[in-house]
């Protein structure tokens, strides 16, 4: 197979833009980058994108596939089996691989939903993008990522094997993770804007449960990253070791001093500050009370804190917290990237090669280039000019298959 790309940034990292090149694709992979329009149709398939922009296939480093919120979402909690929640999760997979994504880190999910459409999505039963999975969230008793707002005995019945207290438990919540299948490890180290209980969003583990879930994965080979709003929660979880930040949203100097001293990731997931924001004031908010004023409280700060952390140099990936937004819309991530200071080309590499650094996946995702994967997507005009042109995709391949030719 042939791809024929009028301009191709290849490699984000160096940010230069080729002209006229033609990707030959065998399998699965790149096999090499050619001078010119040259695919021969007598030797295979040759796609023209001599007019298009072609790029390597996106990464979402922070998306919740098997859910998206909606004014049932407490119904759905306690309607909808894993088997169901597998289902949405395929349909939603397949919307954010044709918008794009060809890479995703699920972080927050049912471990038998998640697993299993990451599994069928390896194993090409499922169109939908590579998932690097989470599984249910290591939270403490009663905070973010516990269940809330239920009867007591309903709680009982949906709280997951993941919820810990003290360091042991902890611990032991970790490698039950790890024995599940996780490729990463999620935490909650702070309150959330979105679990129904008025717990404010600052620290909610403590730092011994902190240092022994940080120990504990990293023992097994799984990186750590936290859910952290407060600042007391996110100092706590880098001064532990912890690899990356989910959100962000109270950051100071101290936050970013412990970011590059530990060479930990930013994933700001400025559309979900955003998107809540916009739900919790408008006519037809569905958040309850609590909901409300921490959505109301936290979302609006985002952009300023993500606008800190650059000036400030803390290395940043691109996520979105899809599930929360509409999965779909996660390239609108990039244009609230930049309101916060980043270039274009810096907003592409948090979704490229940053993301790929991050989730410890460069060899096999972040850039085209010959023995990686052909992940490639492509759209009309100039991302560099006008980054919004990210959300018009029109040519969307992953491991050398056509999702989307418009």
């Amino acid at each position: 197979m042939f791809v024929e790309a009028g301009r191709l940034l290849a490699d984000p990292s160096n940010g230069v833009v080729q002209r006229g090149k033609t990707l030959v694709i065998r399998g699965n992979q790149v096999v090499e980058v050619r001078d010119g329009f040259v695919g021969d149709p007598a030797q295979g398939q040759v796609i023209d994108l001599r007019t298009a922009f072609v790029l390597p296939g996106l990464i979402d480093s922070h998306v919740h596939l098997t859910g998206q919120q909606n004014p049932n979402s407490r119904l759905e909690e306690v309607t909808l089996s894993d088997a169901d929640q597998a289902m949405v999760g395929a349909r939603y997979a397949r919307r954010t691989l044709m918008a794009g994504f060809t890479t995703v880190a699920d972080l927050g999910a049912g471990n038998q939903a998640i697993f299993a459409l990451r599994n069928a999505v390896r194993n090409g039963d499922v169109p939908g993008p590579r998932i690097i999975a989470a599984g249910s969230s290591v939270s403490i008793h009663g905070g973010h990522g516990d269940i809330n707002g239920y009867r007591d005995d309903v709680m009982h019945l949906l709280s997951s094997e993941s919820i810990c207290s003290g360091a042991d438990n902890c611990m032991r919540a970790v490698r039950t993770q790890v024995r599940a299948g996780a490729d990463i490890i999620k935490i909650t180290a702070t309150g959330g804007v979105l679990s129904n209980t008025a717990a404010g969003l600052g620290q909610q583990f403590s730092d011994p449960e902190l240092t022994a879930i940080v120990d504990s994965a990293h023992r097994m080979g799984r990186q750590v990253t936290a859910h952290a709003h407060g600042v007391d929660g996110i100092n706590a979880f880098l001064r532990a070791g912890g690899d990356s930040i989910e959100h962000g949203t109270y950051l100071d100097d101290q936050s970013i001093r412990l970011f590059k001293a530990n060479g930990a990731w930013l994933v700001p997931t400025l559309l979900a500050g955003d998107f809540v924001a916009r739900i919790a004031s408008g006519p037809n908010n569905f958040f309850t009370p609590a909901q409300t004023a921490k959505a109301l409280e936290a979302g609006p700060k985002m952009l300023d804190m993500a606008r800190r952390a650059h000036e400030g140099g803390v290395k940043i990936a691109f996520g979105t917290d899809s599930g929360v937004s509409a999965h779909g819309d996660n390239a609108q991530e990039f244009a609230l990237l930049v309101r916060a200071g980043l270039t274009p080309l810096e907003a592409i590499q948090a979704a490229t090669v940053g993301a790929a650094e991050h989730l410890r996946i460069s060899s096999e995702a972040g850039k085209i280039a010959p023995g990686m994967p052909a992940d490639i997507v492509a759209v009309s005009g100039d991302p560099l000019t006008d980054v919004t042109e990210l959300e018009r995709m029109k040519f969307v391949m992953k491991g050398g298959a056509v999702y989307r030719a418009d």
